[in-house]
Formats: C-alpha cells, structure tokens, sequence
C-alpha cells in the first residue's frame, strides 16, 4: 500500500495571471506557499477476490468494474490516462474541505498520480508531476483552472512561479528572513464563511470576461511583482493592506467572487484590527485569509462569533510517498 501526503496551498498575489488565455499572450506570475494541511491519498492493488474491480473512497463509496464506471471525475480521467489495467482500490481524506479555495482538487490530483506512479515503481519528477496533473484538469476534465495549484502541490515551498508565454514556468523559491516568515505565519488567519463554492461556476465567469479585465490582470501582475521585491523588507506588514487593494482588484474580476456574507465578514474582520485580507481561490465562499497583528488577534477572534479559525504554516515540501507496504 502507498500513501501520499500533498499539501493544499495558499496563494497571495497573482491569481487570474496563472490562466493559459492570459500568460500565453501577456505572460503570468503568482507568490504564494504550500501550507501544512494535506491531502492523503492511498493506493493499493485490490485483490481479485472481490466482485468488483475497482474501490475508490472519497465522500462516495465506489465499487466498479471499470473505469467508464467511475464517478469520481478525476480518479476517472487519471485512470485512462494512466491505462490502469490492474484493480486498484483508492481512499481519499484531507485535513480541510474540498471546494474551499486551497487547491484541494489539484492537491488531490497530484497525490494520486503520485501515489499510482509510485504503485507501479515509475518515478515521476515534480515538473512532470504539475504538468500531468494540470493536463488532466484543464484538457481531459475541461475544468475552468489556473496552473497554480498543481505546482504548488507538486513543489512546496514558498515561490514565486513565473508562467511563461511559451506555455512552460519556472518556480523560484523565494528568499524571506525568519522574522518575515514568523510574521506571515504567526499573523495568518484562514476564516471558514461556511459557504461552499464549485470553484468552476466562478472561474468560468471569469474567463468569459478576461478580454475585458485585462487591465486588472496586468495590475494584478505588477502588484506581484511589487511584493516580490519587498519581501524582505522591515515593512512585510504591509502585506495585509496590498492584500485589502488586491481583493479590490478581485472582486472587479466577476460579479461572483464576492457575496452578502462575505462582504459582511470581511467588515468585521476590518474593524476589528486586521489590516486587509482577501477571499482565498475563485471566490464565492470557502476561506477568507486575513492578516492580523498579535496585538488586535483575539478583538479579531471575539468579534467573528464562533465562525471556524484556522491556522496555518508555510511548508517546503510539495507531494511526498510517506510510507511503502
């Protein structure tokens, strides 16, 4: 049995200039990080003893005999593209819920190829990882989805990945001093709205509309740009108002990024001593990131009345086989 650990991931600035109809013709580049919350994946050949060929466990218990049967869309268009012949049986778990805005499809994407390549002894590079991953979805699924995620699930670390027009990227970890990183990861809020979302409907919209938000994706770009040469400056603090002035930028991306409640919460937020934040992902619901200094954390805390905290750290490490049985 194989089992995989892949990390979801959070991303700061850039989102929109990760999508093939945007870098192809204007180039693209995000900064964000993996986080220390996982997508598990674990593989094994199933015995031919059973009656069916293949299980697959996610939040629907799968039992079939053959992959033309399989409802889980990615499992489905992995297992093709892979040409599994052999029964296999899959199970799913992550530490946050799906359709939240962290790349928990992709993160799941990339733990499977991972792990059924490690099944079949084949070593699969991290680039080659993120390009097959990033293949499935956006040709074979038809999913409406940037080329983030499945990099930064494939990689880790905290980068700034460049998309390049020639359709290939390049991922550069990012130098930050230990006090600039203990200040992100100490000053970090995620806020769950409780409203999921099918990052899809979202993202479809704002394709649809890119022609004309090009001028807020190059400022979207240059505000990337911007962060990346701050970095490390005494002032990182002022990641919380750049992210306040990006979430602007956003919501001008598609009617359906922002809602009542999110727009409701994120006023509270303000008020209640956080410097700026954003909607994390397409928008519509999931997980609000906000940054907060130590001294407003627990104004911060009360005022948000129960609604779910968590908390996060950026990590190094992308997808990982973390046992072999």
């Amino acid at each position: 049995m194989i089992i995989c650990k892949t990390p979801f991931r959070i991303s700061l600035f850039g989102g929109g200039t990760d999508f093939p109809k945007y870098y192809l013709n204007n180039g693209g580049c995000v900064i964000g990080g993996a986080i220390d919350k996982y997508s598990y994946v674990t593989a094994r050949y199933l015995p031919t003893v059973f009656n069916y060929k293949h299980k697959i466990v996610w939040s629907k218990n799968e039992t079939v005999n053959s992959i033309n049967e399989i409802y889980n869309p990615p499992v489905r268009a992995i297992f093709k593209k892979l040409q599994i012949q052999k029964g296999l049986e899959i199970h799913y778990q992550g530490d946050l819920q799906k359709n939240s805005g962290l790349g928990t499809s992709s993160s799941f994407c990339v733990g499977l190829i991972n792990s059924i390549n490690c099944l079949y002894k084949k070593k699969i590079s991290k680039k080659e990882l993120a390009l097959e991953a990033t293949y499935i979805e956006q040709k074979m699924l038809k999913e409406n989805c940037g080329s983030q995620d499945q990099i930064f699930a494939s990689y880790g670390g905290f980068n700034f990945i460049n998309f390049k027009k020639n359709g290939d990227f390049k991922v550069n970890r990012l130098k930050i001093s230990n006090n600039n990183l203990s200040k992100l990861n100490n000053n970090f809020f995620l806020i769950y709205t409780g409203i999921r979302r099918f990052s899809n409907n979202v993202e479809k919209d704002k394709v649809l509309n890119l022609n004309k938000n090009l001028k807020i994706l190059d400022q979207i770009k240059e505000m990337t740009l911007f962060f990346k040469k701050i970095l490390n400056n005494s002032s990182i603090d002022e990641v919380g108002e750049m992210l306040d002035e990006y979430w602007h930028l956003k919501k001008s991306l598609s009617k359906k990024v922002t809602n009542n409640r999110i727009n409701e919460i994120y006023d509270i937020v303000l008020k209640s001593g956080a410097s700026g934040g954003k909607i994390i992902g397409s928008g519509g619901g999931g997980f609000i990131l906000v940054y907060c200094k130590k001294k407003f954390q627990a104004n911060l805390i009360k005022n948000l009345n129960k609604l779910p905290i968590v908390k996060f750290k950026f990590v190094n490490e992308g997808s990982k086989i973390i046992s072999k049985n």
